[in-house]
């Protein structure tokens, strides 16, 4: 698959608009804001987009891949074909409150203090990341695999857990809330 390529580019002084991205694959690139275009099958290696405004932006099977995405607001991207793919990326203080996650993956990232409250991570894949200060709340965990994730909370109360994987290890995070000495 053949994909257009820029690289080395600095959106920050330089307005999208209402573009379309197809096919197309962002190299040490900065951007501040994203808000209105879509992306589809796009690619971003090394790129920071820290605090990007992202309103009624469109992401459908983008990834992300070595990028800083800090404070950036999900939940403010369409929700319909929302698909997204982050691999060693910093993800700290994103939110991605009340958004459907099914299609997305997150691999060996940094995810502190990111906000899932409401979301619907059932069917979307996390694999050795840090999800130290990370909010959990009223969030659809069901079948999600913790077992190479570390540094979590999570209220088996307020969440669903149905079928989610957890190393024996981990119970301390699970337990937290409940205020019990664990040995």
């Amino acid at each position: 698959m053949a994909y257009t390529v820029i690289e080395n580019k600095d959106f920050t002084h330089v307005a999208l608009g209402e573009e379309e991205f197809e096919q197309t694959a962002f190299r040490n690139c900065i951007f501040s804001s994203l808000k209105g275009v879509a992306f589809s099958d796009c690619l971003f290696t090394s790129c920071n987009l820290s605090n990007a405004a992202v309103a009624r932006s469109k992401m459908q099977q983008v990834t992300f891949s070595g990028c800083k995405l800090i404070g950036i607001n999900f939940y403010e991207v369409r929700d319909f074909g929302f698909s997204v793919h982050f691999e060693n990326c910093l993800l700290d203080y994103a939110s991605f409150d009340n958004k459907k996650m099914n299609a997305s993956s997150f691999s060996h990232c940094k995810i502190h203090g990111v906000n899932f409250s409401g979301a619907d991570l059932s069917k979307a894949t996390l694999e050795n990341c840090d999800l130290t200060n990370t909010l959990f709340s009223a969030t659809n965990l069901s079948g999600l695999d913790f077992t190479t994730n570390y540094n979590f909370t999570i209220d088996p109360v307020t969440n669903t857990v149905k079928k989610a994987k957890f190393l024996a290890s981990d119970l301390s995070g699970l337990l937290a809330g409940f205020d019990i000495i664990i040995q």
